[in-house]
């Protein structure tokens, strides 16, 4: 029998894009999936738009948060708390899939050996309406701890990991909570793996461009510092090339 699948998605307020993002995974060459979407108290026609999927599909499945969290971070580790399959993949309800994106991913992980926790991929930025125009973000061929301090390649919404290997992973209360994340595994000495190919579209909101570039920088430097603990000389040097390859992709 083929693995499963759990793929979570956090909604708020998405109803302007989430079916777009559920029908990606509808797509995906991969059927044995179940998504959970866990919405964080939306006051739009979110729900409604999902409802209307679970009821046409039983892989899909709709979760609640009690009172709005305000981030990612509760709706995915309540995905994850309530996951089933044995690989577990993230997705924003604002985001897309390319069709091949599970079964590519997984074919690397059954070619690898046991040191490949984590297999992710490149993935193309498109504009809030949509449009595509070839804007894609390349990652590395591969990472591990020592590397990924030096900035995260794994783009969220391509990221998968494997339970068999590292238990569930949950997200801690902290921005940039989805490279902390990713770190914690690869502390293990695990690796993680590209597919090199691009498998995602990532929608760029207009309302998060400004304000989230400064205060990356901030949340970079606490991740150092307070969570991994590399020490000042050793921040300042991996801050540094965090920040140009931050100026890197705005680019892109």
């Amino acid at each position: 029998m083929k693995d499963l699948v759990s793929i979570i998605m956090p909604m708020y307020n998405s109803a302007a894009f989430v079916v777009e993002a559920i029908q990606s995974v509808l797509a995906q060459t991969y059927t044995n999936w179940e998504l959970i979407i866990v919405d964080d108290c939306s006051s739009d026609d979110s729900v409604s738009h999902v409802r209307e999927f679970c009821h046409a599909d039983s892989r899909i499945h709709l979760l609640q948060t009690n009172k709005a969290s305000g981030s990612p971070t509760t709706p995915r580790n309540e995905g994850v708390k309530h996951a089933n399959g044995r690989f577990i993949a993230f997705l924003d309800s604002d985001d897309m899939w390319l069709p091949m994106k599970l079964e590519e991913q997984l074919k690397v992980f059954n070619d690898s050996d046991d040191s490949v926790a984590i297999v992710f991929s490149d993935y193309e930025k498109i504009k809030e309406c949509g449009t595509r125009s070839g804007r894609i973000v390349k990652a590395p061929a591969s990472a591990n701890y020592a590397s990924m301090l030096k900035g995260n390649v794994i783009g969220n919404l391509t990221g998968m990991y494997d339970t068999a290997k590292v238990g569930k992973v949950f997200f801690k209360q902290i921005h940039h909570e989805d490279y902390v994340m990713w770190l914690s595994i690869l502390k293990q000495g695990y690796m993680a793996r590209n597919t090199g190919t691009v498998a995602a579209l990532y929608r760029v909101r207009s309302e998060s461009l400004t304000s989230k570039k400064i205060a990356l920088l901030t949340w970079q430097w606490n991740i150092y510092v307070n969570v991994e603990k590399t020490g000042y000389l050793r921040a300042i040097y991996y801050y540094a090339i965090y920040a140009c390859k931050g100026l890197w992709k705005s680019l892109i």
